[in-house]
């Protein structure tokens, strides 16, 4: 129900953010299904792509990019959840932004100001290879920096390093279906960080 219901939603995000080109030829893919992995597959594929991925994202300029892997990780590995192109995906939380995200809570959250989420992800083709997927970056304003997104602004870096475009409303029309969470999607409950 879930994978039928997000299948236009999948292909628009591919359309917009076009394919990407950097992968791992040397990375055990154990198939071309990410909903079909093990949880010690996904683990060691991570671990075969998370420097090329942390290279890929830093090789611009994005601070972001060359920050967020000393930030809170909010879920013990990458998971796919259908949302972002069914991509493995990995949120990291600055420190404003950790305490009050690793609630998980489902009404009432109000992010503080300051607060940075960025999301890896990498992608599995239909010829079972892996590819590293956009850094996809939300950041809290001041109230009244964007009203139309819930003072949210969404940005990315793409595998080369660049800043990806895209109109504000294309996240944030999907992220608005979890008001009570400030617009917050969050990993899926199997692998969320517990304190």
């Amino acid at each position: 129900m879930i994978r039928s219901s997000l299948t236009a939603a999948i292909g628009f995000t591919a359309l917009i953010f076009g394919p990407t080109t950097a992968h791992a030829q040397d990375c055990d893919v154990p198939g071309a299904d990410p909903w079909e992995f093990t949880e010690e597959q996904v683990t060691d594929l991570y671990a075969c792509m998370e420097d090329a991925m942390q290279q890929a994202y830093s090789s611009g300029d994005n601070e972001t990019a060359s920050a967020y892997r000393d930030w809170t990780a909010t879920s013990t590995r990458p998971a796919v959840a259908g949302a972002h192109g069914e991509r493995f995906l990995y949120t990291f939380a600055n420190d404003v932004a950790a305490e009050q995200y690793l609630r998980f809570a489902e009404n009432g959250v109000t992010m503080p100001v300051g607060s940075i989420l960025a999301k890896e992800s990498l992608k599995i083709t239909a010829k079972g290879e892996v590819r590293i997927g956009p850094l996809f970056i939300m950041t809290k304003g001041d109230p009244g920096t964007a009203p139309e997104t819930a003072d949210w602004v969404y940005s990315g870096v793409q595998p080369n390093g660049q800043p990806m475009k895209f109109k504000q409303s294309f996240c944030h029309d999907c992220h608005a279906a979890f008001e009570g969470q400030d617009a917050l999607g969050y990993p899926l409950p199997e692998v969320r960080v517990t304190n």
